[in-house]
Parts: C-alpha cells; structure tokens; sequence
C-alpha cells in the first residue's frame, strides 16, 4: 500500500504538472472544441493551467515526504474532489460538456476516493529505524580463522 500511494502520488504530480504546463503553452487550443473561444477564455484558460501545474507540483512535494503527509494527501484529493463537483454544477447549469470532459468528471469523481483509501498507508507502515541506543545491525562476514 505504501508503494502504492508514493507511486500514485508521483504520477498525479507529474500528469497535473504536465497538464497544467500543456494549457498554459497552448491556450484554449487546449480544450476539446474549444480553439476558437476567444481570449478572455484563453487568458481563463491560461491562468488556471499554472494553477493546476502548481498543484501537480504539490503532489510531487508529498511523494517525495517521508512518510508521504497523509493530511497532505486528503486535502489535495478534497481539492480534485472539488473539480468535478464543478464539473457536476456546470453539467447541471449549462448542459452536457464535450464528451472528453464526462471522462474527466468521472476520473475526478472516482480518484479521490482511492487516494483517502491511500492517504495514511505510508504513515501506518512499520518503519526500519534503529532506536535510541540501539546499534543499527549491519551485515558480518564469516571469521576467516
């Protein structure tokens, strides 16, 4: 489980930098069916790509914790959780979005409930730390004589 969430972690950061990087270089040609949705949206667009960009870099922050922060873990899955209650509201409000966007609902719907699944596996693990006066154990060889 504690690989699991360390590896999990990784890769969310990497794909929300990544993405988040991908919207700030390309604008609104980003956005499925959306090329042409002029500049405000572009500018919109532009912006809240640096901003998940800095959130997949505070998923890369937590994966390289040691234990991984479960606290860390769960408010950045409250956050995803967020972004596809929005989604809910916009689909409720304005209708049905570019097929592309259902997945992404569905994905941050569902992600957030594997990682408060995760989010203490690493701080519950049993950790091989030597304790105070207690010498670490170390590898011997064989008495040659």
């Amino acid at each position: 489980m504690t690989k699991a969430l360390r590896v999990f972690a990784w890769v969310t950061g990497l794909a929300c930098t990544a993405i988040g990087l991908f919207h700030v270089v390309a604008g609104n040609a980003a956005i499925p069916g959306e090329a042409d949705a002029g500049p405000t949206m572009d500018s919109l667009g532009r912006f809240f790509g640096a901003i998940f960009a800095g959130y997949g870099l505070a998923w890369l922050w937590a994966a390289r914790q040691e234990p991984v922060p479960a606290r860390v873990v769960r408010w950045l899955a409250v956050v995803f959780l967020l972004g596809g209650v929005g989604r809910l509201l916009s689909l409720a409000v304005e209708g049905w979005p570019h097929p592309f966007q259902v997945v992404l609902t569905l994905i941050e719907l569902v992600l957030p409930l594997l990682w408060f699944w995760l989010a203490d596996a690493d701080e519950r693990a049993p950790r091989e730390r030597p304790t105070a006066g207690t010498p670490a154990t170390t590898p011997t060889l064989p008495d040659p004589a």
